[in-house]
């Protein structure tokens, strides 16, 4: 029997785990508390274009990297080392809780009934997501309701991002497509392109961020009924206005892109 003057018996102290958005990639839309939260991690877990734009890190620090379509794999890697006392940061660009890494986080948590794993102190910390600087790129065209749809088919089946497309089409909501175009799925973006053609004017305008951010970033605004597909790719998140999204020239060229707070 133990009493009260007994030491107790050691335990592994629980670690902390942060999944950390790092931005859109240049250092300077990096949060300073995800700044700091790097600095102070024991292992960076990630993809690997993303623990590189996340870096560098010190010598001490480990990095786990690994291909873009091992998201469970890394977030249980993560929990097996926090349960065992150290400091882990889970890189993901932009946001890390839009069609990133928190996600799979969160269902590896749910998942798991190891007690050590639940007794990790998690943390999410937000960044800046593709659509968000592209918007600011602009002007303001999420200025009014939107929605963020992702054209991937790679974890949900076409005829369901159809029928969402469907409806925010219906619903007048702007839409920012994630994932519009990849080598795999050439013709998905224009069959998007194709039915949002039925509920949106022609001069509707959209804009397309590619590499916001990053040194390659090309920012173009256009309208649905002159973008092509041949002009998106994977690194490109695409922004479609609603009926009531405004576009007027800027003095030193191009166009802003604004939509109202107000609606008719």
């Amino acid at each position: 029997m133990s009493r009260l003057s007994d030491p107790l018996p050691d335990a592994a102290p629980a670690g902390r785990l942060a999944v950390v958005g790092i931005g859109p990639g240049a250092a300077e839309w990096l949060a300073p508390a995800v700044r700091e939260e790097l600095a102070l991690a024991q292992d960076i877990v990630g993809y690997t274009t993303y623990v590189e734009m996340a870096g560098p890190f010190r010598a001490e620090q480990r990095v786990l990297d690994s291909d873009n379509r091992c998201e469970m794999d890394r977030a249980r890697l993560a929990f097996e080392l926090a349960a065992q006392g150290r400091r882990v940061a889970v890189v993901s660009s932009g946001d890390p809780g839009i069609f990133a890494m928190a996600a799979a986080v969160m269902e590896a948590l749910e998942q798991s009934h190891d007690p050590n794993w639940h007794a990790v102190e998690l943390v999410i910390l937000p960044g800046i997501s593709a659509a968000q600087l592209a918007a600011a790129r602009v002007g303001a065209p999420l200025g009014h309701d939107f929605c963020v749809l992702s054209l991937s088919n790679n974890l949900k089946p076409w005829a369901q991002i159809a029928r969402r497309l469907e409806h925010a089409a219906q619903a007048d909501l702007v839409i920012a497509l994630y994932n519009p175009r990849s080598v795999a799925r050439p013709q998905q973006f224009a069959q998007a392109l194709d039915l949002l053609r039925i509920h949106r004017a022609p001069t509707t305008p959209v804009v397309l961020g590619r590499d916001v951010g990053r040194p390659d970033e090309l920012v173009r605004v256009t309208t649905l009924g002159e973008v092509v597909p041949e002009q998106v790719d994977m690194r490109t998140v695409v922004i479609i206005g609603s009926s009531q999204t405004r576009l007027f020239p800027r003095l030193t060229g191009g166009n802003w892109v604004y939509t109202p707070r107000w609606y008719p």
